[in-house]
């Protein structure tokens, strides 16, 4: 019942409260919607992993942008009019108990740096008693689980995602340098609550040199091509988005299909991380409807970072979905020692791009320039709008742009991007706050390097006609790429029924440098799997975890992890033994 979210909101916010967090309401309501019925320990566990704890400079910070002057303190008049007109509203009796308060009320004004101190205590001290009321309960006390809402990106049973920008470019909320997951490995309680288990061992030599089924493109010069280039961004919440792909054959042919990582511009004595992100491209047939969909194949053939499919294809239409298992592209706590200047004054006052920003935004610029012919085309311009704004660019604004900026064949040309830049500096006169939320939207950190996204290009080859690809849209893993994952893995992999239970499979599969394994569930009741990879030598899961859990929905297929080589220069023993809790 829609009446039943509304009567728990309190209650969830008070919980998460408790927990040294300050949710607003469209936080609850992310993880709290009308089909949701209950609330689990694994699930809260989640939660507060994506939704990191106010700090004090953060919040010094965001009084500052009130306190211009930097008096340390904020009128009463002002502090009403800002709490209850924008964000969350609050109402004037909910202001009035803050501005009330002895400790921070000087006549009039806010003293925002006693507020924030008072603010830290509280949340400490509310940490403090959840932790001692959870250590009541040695039930829960250590148990850390990864349920199907950890996994969206791999459970079929999740809803589609949809395209959201990490930040908008016109707010003006601080703009900090992404935290990384600190995740740390914990063992559930009991080991004599595990009863039935598989154990699936693989012990695989170096695989940096190794190619399965060597594809060689420069055979195929012959033929016809078409290619497009694509990213993978990396969300706040570790979720992965990327650009999704229509492919038209006009006729039946043999294909080559290959995926790698975009070699762009490389800085010397700095690393190129995204060169080592694996990438991989499902091929799904589409028939009557786009909701249906079916699996034709997927880039298994390894050349050394390229993956590729070779086959046979009859003419239509198909969908082309770039993935990725996050082993690699994920959230990093790095050490961040100073912000990279974006501009400067000249000589004569005027504004002007640093040699350093201008290099990023060139590489910027050949990312999405998805066809590679050197301009952007609306439709290109607005996959780069999508993901810094939240917003598309009309043909009226595009018509003003042409107006103002490089053009050629009503393209933006690569100076006319680097204008619209500088015109952006200077619309904010010098503050770089906008010009930030674009870099780091798309990836970038403080000091100008590409730690959150991947660049990757994809190439068609056909024997017999002219193929054509076209991007469609920029979005998270979507319910068909779930699906095809696991179908994959279930169709190739080696499957072990659970010993005692044979309602429960694992399905283990190696391809190149990846080992996937997936969970199905034919029971009708849902089920916990416990996941140990104790035993495992030089391996790097997508999960961050030696040992965790995951909740499998009855009827139900998902991914358990994925596994790759954490030196890949050098062997690596990957022993993983699935159990189930009862």
């Amino acid at each position: 019942m829609p009446g039943t979210a509304c009567l728990m909101t309190p209650f969830k916010r008070i919980l998460l409260q408790q927990a040294g967090r300050n949710p607003s309401q469209k936080t609850v309501n992310k993880y709290w919607t009308s089909q949701t019925t209950t609330l689990n320990f694994d699930d809260f566990c989640t939660i507060l992993k994506k939704e990191k704890p106010a700090t004090k400079t953060e919040l010094l910070e965001a009084f500052g942008k009130i306190d211009t002057d930097n008096t340390g303190y904020i009128l009463h008049d002002e502090l009403y009019k800002i709490l209850t007109t924008r964000g969350e509203k609050m109402t004037l009796d909910e202001v009035s108990t803050i501005t009330k308060q002895a400790d921070f009320n000087c006549r009039g004004k806010l003293d925002y740096n006693k507020f924030c101190d008072l603010y830290m205590t509280t949340s400490e001290q509310c940490c403090r008693t959840a932790r001692e009321k959870l250590e009541v309960d040695s039930r829960l006390k250590q148990q850390q689980f990864g349920s199907q809402a950890e996994t969206s990106s791999e459970g079929i049973t999740m809803p589609v995602s949809k395209p959201s920008p990490r930040i908008s470019r016109k707010t003006d909320h601080k703009l900090a340098p992404t935290k990384g997951d600190s995740r740390t490995p914990s063992r559930p309680s009991s080991a004599q609550s595990c009863k039935a288990s598989i154990s699936t061992t693989l012990s695989l030599g170096t695989s940096s040199n190794k190619s399965t089924k060597l594809i060689e493109p420069d055979t195929m010069k012959e033929w016809h091509c078409a290619q497009s280039k694509g990213c993978f961004y990396l969300e706040e919440d570790g979720e992965i988005i990327s650009h999704k792909y229509k492919l038209n054959l006009p006729q039946r042919s043999t294909v080559c299909i290959t995926i790698k990582p975009l070699n762009i511009r490389q800085v010397e004595g700095k690393s190129c991380h995204w060169l080592s992100v694996d990438t991989a491209l499902y091929i799904l047939k589409e028939n009557e409807t786009q909701e249906n969909l079916q699996l034709v194949s997927f880039t298994e053939q390894q050349n050394k970072e390229m993956f590729g499919w070779k086959g046979e294809l009859g003419s239509g239409i198909y969908w082309l979905l770039p993935f990725t298992t996050g082993c690699r592209l994920k959230k990093v706590k790095a050490q961040m020692t100073g912000e990279a200047k974006l501009v400067y004054r000249g000589e004569d006052g005027e504004l002007a791009l640093t040699k350093e920003f201008r290099a990023a935004l060139s590489d910027i610029f050949e990312t999405i320039d998805l066809d590679g012919n050197g301009l952007l085309s609306l439709e290109e311009y607005n996959f780069f709008e999508l993901r810094t704004s939240g917003e598309k660019c009309d043909e009226e604004a595009w018509a003003v742009c042409k107006e103002n900026f490089d053009m050629k064949k009503n393209e933006l040309t690569r100076q006319g991007f680097m204008d619209l830049n500088l015109m952006e500096a200077n619309d904010r006169e010098g503050d770089p706050s906008d010009l930030w939320v674009t870099l780091l939207s798309l990836g970038y950190n403080k000091a100008l390097e590409m730690t959150e996204a991947c660049p990757f290009v994809i190439d068609i080859y056909a024997e017999k006609c002219k193929p054509r690809i076209k991007a469609i849209y920029l979005e998270a893993g979507s319910s068909q790429l779930n699906r095809a994952v696991c179908k994959s893995v279930v169709n190739k992999g080696e499957a072990k029924v659970m010993d005692g239970c044979e309602n429960i499979i694992i399905y283990t599969y190696k391809t190149g440098r990846r080992i996937t394994s997936v969970i199905e569930n034919k029971s009708e009741n849902k089920v916990i799997i416990h996941v140990n990879n104790e035993q495992s030598k030089n391996c790097l899961s997508n999960r961050g975890l030696t040992v965790f859990a995951v909740e499998v929905a009855p009827k139900s297929t998902m991914v358990s992890q994925h596994v790759m080589p954490l030196n890949e220069q050098e062997e690596w023993f990957y022993n993983c033994v699935h159990s189930l809790v009862r």
